[in-house]
C-alpha cells in the first residue's frame, strides 16, 4: 500500500465526517481543555515503515560479520502492519499511554559474500533462509505543563520494550557448515520526551510525541529515538481518524555468556489510523 492511498483514504474519511449532524462543538460551554483530551482513546491502525536493519553476532576469537538485512540477505525494506494504542488520562492534565506493533520478516537469498554469524560461517553463493522479528511495547507517563483550551505542552517518561530474534539456515545441506543460528533477545529501553498538541479547529488537531535516552544496564547498552506525528479528524463523537508520520531508531549492544550481540534497527513511515473515544470527562463539568 503506497502513501498516496493512505492520504486517499484519509481525505474520504473528511468528506465523509463532514456529511455528519450532530457535531458535539456546537455546545455552547466554554472548553477546559482541547477536544482531542479524551478520557479514553482507543486506536487502531496501519503502520507501514521502511526497515533499515543491521545486526553482528559473535563469540569470543569470531567477532561476527556486520550483516545487513537488506543488502546482504535479500529483504524487504517495506512492509505494512497493524498497531494498537489505548491511552488513559487520569485527569486534564495526567496520562497514561500503551502501545503496541510487531513486525515480521523473512527472505530466502543467494549470499554475496561470506557471513559469520554466532560463531559459523555462511559462505559466498549459498542459498540462506534468515527471520528476524521484533515485537514493541511501549509505555509512558506524561504530565501536561502547559494546558489551555486550545493547546498542551509536556513532558513523559516511559520505557520501550523492544523484543528481537533473528536467525539464518542454509537452505539445504552443505557439507562442513552448520545448518542453522539463531539470536533473541528482550531490552526495555527507558526514555525520556516531549509531548504535546494543538487544536487547529473544532475538528482538526496536531499532535506529537518525541523520546530518546541512551542508557547502559549491566550487560545491555542502548540507544532509542522515538517520534509520533500525527494529524488528526473527529469525524463525530466519539470517532476520529488520523494521518501520521512514525519512527523508531535504536541500537543495542548485548553481552552474555561469551556472546556479544549487537542490533542497529531503525523504522519510519506512514499510518492511518482510527481512534474511538470513551469515557466521562471530570474535567469537562
Amino acid at each position: 500500500m503506497k502513501v498516496t492511498g493512505l492520504i486517499a483514504i484519509f481525505l474520504f474519511s473528511i468528506l465523509y465526517g463532514n456529511s455528519q449532524t450532530g457535531d458535539s462543538t456546537s455546545s455552547t460551554v466554554k472548553p477546559l481543555a482541547p477536544w482531542f483530551v479524551e478520557k479514553f482513546k482507543l486506536t487502531a491502525g496501519f503502520f507501514y515503515p521502511v526497515n533499515n536493519t543491521t545486526i553482528r553476532v559473535g563469540i569470543s576469537g569470531s567477532p561476527g560479520t556486520d550483516i545487513d538485512f537488506v543488502k546482504d540477505l535479500g529483504f524487504k525494506s517495506e512492509i505494512g502492519t497493524f498497531l494498537a494504542n489505548f491511552q488513559w488520562r487520569i485527569s486534564r492534565r495526567s496520562r497514561i499511554n500503551l502501545g503496541y506493533y510487531k513486525i515480521d520478516r523473512s527472505s530466502t537469498h543467494t549470499l554475496a559474500k561470506d557471513i559469520t554469524f554466532d560463531g559459523n560461517t555462511y559462505e559466498v553463493n549459498a542459498s540462506v533462509n534468515s527471520f528476524f522479528n521484533t515485537a514493541i511495547y511501549q509505555f509512558s507517563y506524561g504530565y501536561s505543563i502547559i494546558s489551555k483550551p486550545k493547546y498542551e505542552l509536556g513532558i513523559l517518561i516511559g520505557t520501550h520494550t523492544i523484543g528481537a530474534k533473528a536467525g539464518i539456515a542454509l537452505n539445504g545441506a552443505t557439507m562442513g557448515a552448520s545448518t542453522s543460528n539463531d539470536y533473541g533477545f528482550t531490552a526495555p529501553l527507558p526514555d525520556l520526551g516531549i509531548w504535546g498538541g494543538y487544536a487547529i479547529s473544532d475538528r482538526f488537531a496536531l499532535n506529537l510525541d518525541m523520546d530518546y535516552l541512551s542508557l547502559t544496564v549491566n550487560s545491555i547498552a542502548g540507544r532509542l529515538l522515538a517520534y509520533n506525528f500525527v494529524i488528526a479528524y473527529k469525524l463525530s463523537n466519539p470517532f476520529s481518524v488520523s494521518l501520521g508520520y512514525t519512527g523508531l531508531n535504536f541500537q543495542v549492544d548485548k553481552t552474555k555468556n561469551g556472546v556479544n550481540g549487537f542490533l542497529r534497527w531503525g523504522y519510519n513511515g506512514p499510518t492511518l489510523a482510527a481512534t474511538f473515544s470513551f469515557g466521562k470527562k471530570s474535567w469537562a463539568n
